[in-house]
């Protein structure tokens, strides 16, 4: 059974279904069954949570700063940033374990990442958007490829090519913003099997083999856990790895599968289905 280490919360569906977040901003929510619990209020018929309050309540867990470039930025000091280090240090125990296990029983060990803030902070868009998503201003957002690090991220990343643990990326960026998630992921120090190899994005004009229950060339019906998992299950079934820890924002990043342990990383600003 997977275990999963958990946090919390569309994009698409933005700030609508993250109230629930704000209530356990302050803590880190680790064991099964909270992945359910924290997504219960999107379908609530009681009064929602007021968008004003919580707003304030993102940038006090954020601690949200503006930088002299007119940047938003997370405090290091942040409660964001005592979640993160928390699952890092039961992260790094896990994989040092897990790597050696893996190698006892002959197997290759790997990693899995997605990129959009598990490893790359999308605050400062989220804020300037009022937390509003449009496919056209996220695309110049990507492509800038000047968003800061996740805490902690690009260590982790590190941290576990060190160990003999292959790392893998799996992303839900276009193949058209290849170019700029690379040079993003090089500039915050991640730079760490980034050829397309080890880095999958979503190709809907071209997608691969191993997806073909839901895309064909230029028809692409994959739900975002349909695409994860499928690309998880090619690393494994096709590649030969054996996936010990997937770290994702969103529950879509880690349903499905194919990774004998997962990691909710905190997310109060959207919400992926």
């Amino acid at each position: 059974m997977t275990r999963v280490e958990l946090f919390v919360m569309h994009k698409p569906l933005r700030i609508a279904a993250v109230a629930t977040a704000c209530a356990v901003a302050g803590a880190a929510l680790y064991g099964a069954g909270a992945a359910t619990a924290g997504q219960s209020t999107a379908n609530s018929t009681h009064e929602p949570y007021n968008i004003g309050l919580l707003t304030k309540d993102i940038d006090t867990y954020y601690g949200t700063t503006i930088d002299a470039d007119g940047v938003y930025q997370a405090s290091p000091d942040s409660p964001y940033a005592k979640d993160l280090a928390r699952i890092d240090v039961a992260a790094r125990k896990y994989i040092d374990k897990a790597a050696r296990k893996a190698r006892h029983h002959g197997e290759k060990p790997a990693v899995v990442f997605d990129i959009d803030d598990t490893l790359l902070l999308s605050l400062d868009y989220e804020k300037k958007t009022n937390y509003t998503y449009n496919g056209t201003t996220w695309a110049d957002y990507v492509n800038k490829a000047d968003r800061p690090a996740v805490f902690g991220s690009a260590e982790l990343v590190r941290y576990a090519e060190a160990r003999g643990v292959e790392v893998f990326y799996n992303s839900g960026l276009s193949e058209a913003q290849r170019t700029a998630a690379v040079e993003n992921l090089k500039k915050i120090g991640a730079d760490v099997n980034l050829d397309a190899g080890h880095m999958f994005l979503k190709d809907k004009a071209n997608p691969p083999a191993y997806l073909a229950e839901c895309a064909m060339p230029g028809t692409w019906n994959c739900t975002t856990v349909q695409y994860k998992s499928g690309t998880r299950q090619h690393i494994e079934d096709d590649l030969g790895y054996e996936i010990v820890a997937n770290f994702g924002d969103q529950y879509s990043d880690l349903d499905g599968g194919y990774a004998d342990r997962t990691y909710k990383l905190p997310n109060p600003t959207y919400f992926v289905s």
